[in-house]
């Protein structure tokens, strides 16, 4: 793979193509294609997804002088339909003593909402929830679509929410509201998301899965936060197949829905349960190629491993900076799952990329620094699928396994 072919993937995806969307269908045969071309066997694998249309969404407040206004918002998806008004409150902490404040109040967060924190606000009376994003110093005044993700709601109750600007977050809070009234129409349906998997088989009956999510949120090109992983694994299959067969074959998973909560990769391990026995290591790719940024490595196995990239790392001269741990990715799922598993990125500074928002786009990506990415990640792939016996042992240690619980929200953090 070249610069010029680097660039044009980047062209070809430069758009919105979120989980379950006929955007993201687009791109999924896209990268099936690429794959072909490249002369692995590639086709696409569908799993459900809950989706829903947005028809209107309405936030209105009251002032403590008795006056009202309209906030511009987006509704959550997946919160079901209705109308409610309720004192606001606005609960920048989630501790026992601020809970105290919800019961019957529409309750205006710092953060996005994690399972505990959804089951914290029902168990204590919340009756609607405002979240929101962007940032006071952004030129743009854009609102993510947000969802009430059905694992984060489990078996609790739907509650309406919605989700405003960080601009207007502020002054809702400067103006001390006192009241608010959220309205959502929507439409819930049963959708479609899909993995791309590509193959090169090995010589055994063993296998290295490689992972990377194509998919965007709503306000996203993704160019950075995803498509320069996907870029990666094309760039490991392109140099692979070119000295196949390796002794252990390479399965190539391009996820689908991971900005929706991992959903590609939980629906891939599930699907395949009664392979995992035969995956000895995953390989994730979750953003690379930046400008700018250091570049790091996250362990979900034996801290052995971490050991070995540093070391292979320094042998060819790659700066890294690897941990044992559990990375927001799609490595996560197949550690689960007890298939060791490292996540590789390149975290740039905020001052230089940003993801999640209208910023994530092509210009923040090196053709050049992209392909010395992928070669790095080439070489470390083939070290591992041509060696006589991969040299990462099949368990995941017990710390780890404690950090997957809290992350996969099984046990409150501490």
């Amino acid at each position: 793979m070249n610069k010029r072919q680097v660039r044009q993937i980047l062209k070809d995806t430069d758009f919105v193509h979120t989980g379950g969307s006929a955007e993201e269908l687009r791109v999924a045969e896209y990268l099936a294609d690429q794959s072909r071309a490249i002369g692995a066997e590639a086709h696409l694998e569908p799993f459900p997804v809950e989706m829903a249309d947005m028809h209107a969404a309405r936030l209105t407040v009251t002032y403590a002088n008795g006056t009202t206004a309209e906030v511009p918002c987006e509704g959550f998806r997946l919160c079901g339909s209705g109308e409610i008004e309720a004192p606001f409150v606005y609960l920048p902490n989630t501790d026992p003593a601020s809970l105290t404040k919800v019961k019957g109040a529409i309750v205006m967060l710092d953060t996005g909402i994690p399972f505990f924190t959804y089951q914290d606000l029902i168990d204590h009376g919340a009756v609607g929830i405002i979240t929101y994003d962007g940032n006071l110093r952004y030129r743009d005044s854009d609102i993510d679509a947000r969802e009430l993700r059905p694992y984060v709601r489990g078996e609790k109750e739907k509650i309406l929410g919605v989700n405003i600007n960080a601009k207007e977050a502020f002054k809702l809070i400067k103006a001390g509201v006192q009241r608010a009234k959220i309205f959502v129409d929507e439409t819930e349906y049963a959708g479609e998301s899909r993995n791309v998997v590509a193959e090169i088989p090995g010589t055994s009956d063993e296998w290295i899965v490689l992972t990377a999510h194509y998919d965007t949120t709503p306000l996203s090109h993704g160019s950075y936060d995803n498509m320069s992983g996907c870029i990666g694994l094309l760039c490991i299959m392109d140099n692979m197949i070119k000295n196949a067969p390796h002794r252990y074959g390479l399965r190539f998973v391009f996820c689908g829905s991971e900005e929706r909560g991992l959903l590609g990769s939980k629906a891939y391990v599930k699907d395949h349960a009664d392979e995992l026995e035969k995956i000895c290591l995953n390989i994730n790719l979750d953003m690379i190629g930046t400008f700018m940024g250091r570049f790091i490595g996250c362990v979900s196995a034996e801290e052995a491993l971490a050991s070995y990239i540093s070391y292979m790392a320094s042998e060819i001269g790659f700066g890294i900076n690897v941990r044992c741990g559990v990375y927001s990715s799609d490595s996560t799922p197949f550690a689960d799952q007890g298939v060791p598993a490292v996540s590789f990125a390149r975290i740039a500074n905020p001052s230089q990329a940003t993801i999640h928002n209208r910023y994530d786009s092509l210009e923040l990506l090196s053709d050049e620094q992209m392909l010395a990415d992928g070669a790095f990640l080439t070489a470390f792939t083939a070290h591992m699928a041509d060696a006589v016996k991969c040299p990462v042992k099949r368990e995941i240690p017990e710390n780890i396994k404690k950090e997957l619980d809290e992350y996969l929200s099984r046990k409150r953090k501490g």
